[in-house]
């Protein structure tokens, strides 16, 4: 066999493989928007569930004595 023979052949492995993205389609991209699409729904759930648990003032109104008061700099209590 000569050099021209193995290029050949490693070409022809590279076909055959592509072929599978042929037959594979947008299956793989569905499965990416449907993971990262329940991954988000999922961590909301938790974000939903961790904010409810925090004490931190959501809204600046709601901040009355969060902060220390007579220093300089407002530390938390």
């Amino acid at each position: 066999m000569s050099a021209t023979d193995y290029f050949f052949l490693i070409a022809d492995v590279f076909q055959w493989t592509f072929q599978i993205f042929e037959l594979i389609g947008n299956m793989v991209n569905f499965a990416f928007i449907l993971l990262i699409f329940g991954g988000l729904c999922y961590w909301m759930t938790v974000q939903n569930r961790l904010n409810g648990l925090a004490d931190v003032p959501a809204e600046i109104k709601d901040a009355e004595e969060w902060y220390k008061e007579g220093s300089n700099k407002s530390q938390l209590k």
